[in-house]
């Protein structure tokens, strides 16, 4: 990718006719990239829990693009009852999705929590709601000319392991575990789910994107009150972290630039790319690993009892 001209959101491509999904939206890295794709002339469906943050992102990005197509769209990704009712919805409409950004997600609760399915909640927001949510989704993906899906990933991908013994650490619970096995588990995602797109004829383009060191509010919301909370709110931010606007330009490029590849993946280029402009992303070993990828979907098949098309 060239890197003489940083991406900004000047460089994203008109969007006008396009539909895009974005999970996780009403605030956050979520909220920025619905504000750049409605400035970009897309039709963007607000993803989110609650509706009160709802309407208030969808007034916000109103007030910065008057003329914008924008919508809240109620998705609990605690709840897979919940996305199979959105899913169904909106594919009853028979119209296309351009894009979906699965952005959604919780980060190092430092407690055990579970979603309404029984899933620890990391990984079940961050990775199987939206396994499921994209494969019910399919068929409205599908009627695009062009569908992309991207997955938003961490830095913290690069320590993840995929506990099979463990998957939702009933036996002993780790949050920073937790989370790295769900950031992992996005990068798994995308290489099988391009794979059976690539075999099946589905027209998927599946790319992958980190934010680097995003002051986003999810450190906050997670370890904020742990030592290392503290030591990141002092000490970190400061030093290394970029505004969620910036973070969001990897999903926002991964989202629509035509330079993409498939199953690339994306994110700062700075140090240890916690900051910086838009570049191709180290991509952890196990990330890379087809079996895995392939013995991860089928257990992911088999905990949210949604099977895929072949």
């Amino acid at each position: 990718m060239p890197r003489a001209k940083p991406f900004t959101t000047s460089d994203i491509p008109s969007l006008v006719g396009k539909v895009a999904l974005v999970t996780g939206a009403t605030g956050g890295l979520g909220f920025d990239t619905a504000l750049a794709l409605c400035g970009a002339g897309a039709t963007v469906l607000v993803g989110g829990r609650n509706e009160t943050k709802g309407a208030d992102a969808v007034a916000k990005i109103k007030a910065a693009h008057p003329s914008a197509d924008v919508t809240f769209a109620l998705i609990d990704h605690g709840s897979l009852a919940s996305v199979k009712q959105f899913a169904t919805n909106y594919n009853a409409r028979g119209q296309p999705l351009d894009i979906i950004v699965n952005n959604a997600g919780v980060m190092t609760p430092p407690n055990r929590l579970t979603t309404s399915d029984n899933f620890e909640i990391q990984l079940g927001t961050n990775h199987l709601a939206h396994f499921a949510l994209t494969g019910q989704l399919l068929p409205s993906l599908r009627r695009s000319s062009s569908p992309r899906v991207v997955n938003v990933s961490s830095l913290m991908a690069r320590w993840g392991k995929i506990n099979f013994n463990d998957m939702q650490f009933a036996k002993s619970y780790s949050a920073t575990g937790g989370y790295g096995q769900s950031k992992l588990a996005n990068l798994l995602f995308s290489l099988e789910l391009q794979n059976r797109s690539d075999q099946n004829g589905w027209g998927l383009t599946v790319v992958s994107a980190h934010p680097g060191f995003s002051d986003t509010g999810l450190v906050d919301n997670g370890p904020g009150t742990t030592f290392l909370g503290r030591f990141t709110n002092a000490v970190m931010k400061p030093l290394f972290s970029q505004t969620s606007a910036r973070g969001a330009l990897p999903q926002l490029y991964a989202a629509t630039s035509p330079a993409v590849e498939k199953n690339g993946y994306y994110g700062p280029n700075g140090f240890y790319e916690m900051k910086g402009d838009v570049a191709p992303a180290w991509v952890p070993p196990f990330a890379k690993d087809k079996d895995m990828a392939k013995r991860f979907w089928d257990e992911s098949e088999k905990l949210t009892n949604f099977k895929w098309p072949n």
